[in-house]
C-alpha cells in the first residue's frame, strides 16, 4: 500500500532547499517552481516540482495526489512555472488516465524519491499507470500566449 503523503518541518526545509537550488540554477532542467494563486486567498503559494517532457509536450505530475497545490492549479486554471527568476505562465489541462499512463510511468522511472507514493513500481506495464491515475493527476502544460 502506498504511503499518504502529509507535510511536516523536514518537508517544508528541503522544499526551500531545492527552491534556491532552482533559483541558483543548481538544480536539474527538470526542476521548477510552481507558484499559483490560493483558491480561497489569492495569496500566492510555491512549490517545487519536476516536469515531464514527451515529445515537446511539457507535463506537471502531481505524485502526492491532491495536496493543495493542485486544488489550486485547478481552481486557477493556469500556474507560473519560474527558473533562475525567469517566469512562464501555462494553462494546465488535466488528461485521462491513457495519457496520463505513460507520462506516469515516466516521472516514476526518473524521480526516485516518489516512488513509496505509488502502488506500481517503475517497470511496471501500462495497464497499473492507468490504476495509478486516479490518484496522481496529470496536467498537460500550455504556454499562454503573449498579446
Amino acid at each position: 500500500m502506498a504511503k499518504m503523503y502529509q507535510i511536516n518541518s523536514g518537508k517544508r526545509m528541503g522544499n526551500r532547499a531545492a527552491g534556491w537550488m532552482i533559483d541558483l540554477n543548481l538544480a536539474p532542467a527538470s526542476y521548477y517552481l510552481l507558484t499559483v494563486p490560493g483558491r480561497k486567498s489569492g495569496k500566492p503559494h510555491t512549490t517545487p516540482v519536476i516536469l515531464v517532457e514527451q515529445s515537446g509536450v511539457r507535463w506537471l505530475v502531481a505524485p502526492y495526489g491532491d495536496v493543495n497545490w493542485v486544488l489550486n492549479a485547478r481552481a486557477a486554471g493556469k500556474v507560473t512555472l519560474s527558473r533562475r527568476r525567469k517566469a512562464q505562465v501555462f494553462h494546465i489541462e488535466e488528461v485521462g488516465p491513457e495519457t496520463a499512463a505513460p507520462v506516469l510511468k515516466a516521472y516514476l522511472q526518473s524521480v526516485r524519491v516518489v516512488r513509496s507514493y505509488f502502488d506500481c513500481q517503475p517497470d511496471a506495464p501500462l495497464e497499473d499507470f492507468i490504476a495509478e491515475s486516479s490518484r496522481h493527476p496529470v496536467f498537460r502544460l500550455v504556454p499562454v500566449t503573449q498579446g
